[in-house]
């Protein structure tokens, strides 16, 4: 393919198998209507409450307990997340919606200074949003007050006691599975309607990609301890075969799917965003294009909104309104499709970004969304990651799979106004994992380069910010690590010169932090302590043998040329002044504030060519992908990555 990097590093690995719980099968055997419910006379220890509050719940409602757990591993994975609401306002195990109070009243694409076009060739869009009242809320956001009239308990306990979530949980299902007219049986095969009910889907499609997902877990099992210390399992039953023919009575509906491109094992509809003109010959919401052949796709963004499912696919239909590519439900993992990949969508804050990328926005709406994500929402997003990747050969590593959070601001002005979702709760670990490239030590223990790989429920730096500014968050996992300008908690933090104000532990505040799957060149150790270069600075982490926030790695550096005595970083790969024909204005290559001094060597994520996307007018025939001779580097610079000449740097081979 044109333009593919012969330069990049990349990770390989091996898929994880989830392998079933061998202790628990005989259990199973012997109570089958509790699945995988723990030995009979096990202690009642508190490694082991949350499996024995799913047996309990599983009696009392007659569920079989394996349904209930494979449901609930689905939704979260059954962590707890200290009673903390998801991204769409879930609780507990069961993802329990309570969404009344958690509505954001801005859309976060309407939010800050940041043009999410990125180019200037027209003015930034940032409409009112309205707040939809709660009776305008779908069912599958007020499960939780449904469970409690089921329970007859408490709102509250279902919010804030694991036990009751489960029993809730398990109310729903039972409510489900007698509405349809099923029985209360013990037989797992038995239960697929009912599960794919329990999705709050009203499409069969989506319905059953849920469901389907569910049996998966059942026919293959797991086991994990979760965010609170509990150990839980699911002893694997692979010759399930349930009655799917239960779903075409449940009276579904069916998902608009004209033209759409998703992979076939998601469930996935055509909701378009409008190529429209308007005002005083103005347009939007994205421009005509016709990649790969105009110019290479070789990012993916991963994005978060807030706003609820349906207000988000009004606004992408309004032609006023800004765009993404695609979509993903928090609650059931359903894909909405909106601009074709040929086309160049408006959702990055950098054009040159959007020309090159595919947004994928994720469902989230709480007034912060620093919160936690369903697994089924990964799951989704994670099939569909990998179905683009081998479409359009992105290669699946952190340097072309970027977070909003990690594009460069386009000029010096832009930094402070730049998006920081998905935010430091995004679990990239486990999102690696679920698209087949899990990170991994890859080098020697003297390596020169590290990857960031923090274990995510366990690393838990604190942030403040989240519901009210300065007050801490709560305690929560996360995929990020804190820097500090020396190897002392006490020391300041990292600044970054590019926002213009001192370094905060605020969560939206990304000057003095690395995330995982991010890949840096070493410039010091001490003790328990790793120094990188990161934002020409030498930027120190904790990093623990007994517990280590980084592993080695092997890749490609760049570092100044000699005799240079530092080097300019760039946010976008613009061509040289020369590449411009006539008709199209010539783009400043401008450098953005930093610099990367003599001796300091940084991660190359990929060789880009310098290219410039004119697509300044309604009209397409004026429309033109220039392309230069100049040759750029994309680098892990700071949080974000940035871009330095190839002529300006010598690209060399780091790690053994």
């Amino acid at each position: 393919m044109r333009g593919s990097a012969t330069h990049s590093p990349s990770i390989h690995g091996h898929r994880q198998l989830r392998r079933a719980a061998g202790p628990l099968a005989s259990a199973a055997l012997l109570l089958p209507l509790l699945g995988a419910a723990p030995a009979q006379g096990a202690p009642d220890s508190s490694a082991h409450r949350l499996q024995q509050a799913f047996a309990s719940a599983a009696a009392e409602y007659h569920v079989p307990q394996s349904v209930l757990l494979a449901v609930s591993y689905l939704q979260s994975r059954w962590d707890w997340h200290a009673g903390a609401p998801s991204v769409s306002g879930g609780y507990g195990p069961m993802h329990l919606t309570d969404a009344r109070t958690a509505i954001a009243a801005t859309e976060h694409l309407a939010e800050g200074a940041e043009d999410a076009r990125g180019d200037g060739s027209r003015a930034a869009l940032h409409p009112d949003v309205r707040v939809p009242a709660e009776s305008a809320l779908p069912a599958r956001l007020k499960t939780l007050a449904k469970a409690a009239r089921l329970t007859g308990r408490p709102a509250s306990d279902l919010r804030t006691d694991p036990a009751a979530n489960v029993a809730g949980g398990a109310a729903l299902l039972a409510a489900a599975q007698k509405q349809l007219g099923e029985p209360l049986s013990a037989d797992p095969d038995d239960w697929y309607a009912a599960v794919a009910r329990f999705s709050g889907a009203d499409d069969t499609a989506t319905a059953a990609a849920y469901a389907n997902d569910v049996y998966d877990i059942l026919r293959t099992g797991e086991e994990r301890t979760t965010d609170d210390g509990q150990l839980v399992a699911l002893a694997a039953q692979p010759r399930l075969t349930a009655d799917t023919a239960q779903l075409r009575r449940a009276g579904l509906g069916t998902l608009p799917t004209d033209g759409i491109e998703c992979p076939g094992s998601v469930s996935c509809e055509a909701v378009w965003a409008p190529y429209a003109q308007f005002g005083n010959n103005d347009y939007g919401n994205h421009d005509l294009g016709d990649r790969p052949v105009s110019q290479p796709i070789k990012y993916i963004v991963i994005h978060d909104t807030e706003g609820t499912w349906d207000g988000v696919l009004n606004l992408i239909q309004d032609p006023t309104y800004v765009s993404w590519n695609y979509t993903v439900r928090s609650t059931d993992g359903l894909i909405a499709q909106h601009v074709k990949a040929k086309d160049v969508a408006w959702h990055a804050g950098n054009w040159d970004i959007n020309a090159r990328s595919i947004g994928i926005e994720h469902e989230g709406f709480l007034a912060n969304p620093d919160a936690w994500y369903t697994e089924a929402m990964y799951r989704s997003s994670a099939r569909l990651v990998k179905y683009l990747s081998r479409k359009y050969d992105i290669p699946l590593d952190r340097q072309h799979i970027l977070g909003h959070e990690n594009v460069p601001g386009p000029t010096a002005s832009t930094i402070p106004g730049m998006h920081t979702d998905p935010g430091p709760y995004w679990d990239w670990r486990h999102y690696f994992q679920l698209l087949g490239h899990p990170f991994r030590r890859t080098a020697g223990k003297r390596s020169g380069l590290v990857t960031i790989l923090p274990d995510y429920t366990s690393n838990q730096p604190a942030y403040t910010g989240c519901t009210t500014k300065g007050e801490l968050c709560p305690a929560h996992g996360s995929g990020e690590v804190r820097l500090y300008s020396d190897h002392d908690v006490n020391a300041p933090l990292i600044k970054d010169i590019g926002m213009k104000a001192d370094p905060t532990i605020d969560v939206n505040d990304l000057s003095s932090r690395v995330s995982t799957g991010q890949q840096y060149a070493v410039a010091d150790r001490w003790g328990d302590w790793t120094a990188i270069w990161y934002l020409g600075q030498k930027a120190w982490f904790q990093n623990p043998r007994q517990a280590p926030t980084a592993v080695p790695a092997k890749g490609l550096v760049i570092t100044p040329k000699e005799g240079l005595a530092s080097v300019p970083v760039y946010g976008r790969a613009y061509p040289e002044k020369e590449a411009y024909p006539e008709g199209v204005p010539v783009q400043s290559v401008v450098p953005l504030p930093y610099t990367i001094p003599a001796g300091q060597t940084y991660v190359v994520g990929d060789e880009v060519p310098g290219e410039y996307d004119y697509s300044a007018t309604f009209t397409t025939d004026s429309h033109r992908v220039v392309m230069g001779k100049d040759l750029y580097y994309e680098i892990q610079y700071g949080h974000r990555v940035g871009f330095v000449r190839a002529a300006d740097v010598t690209l060399e081979g780091a790690a053994h």
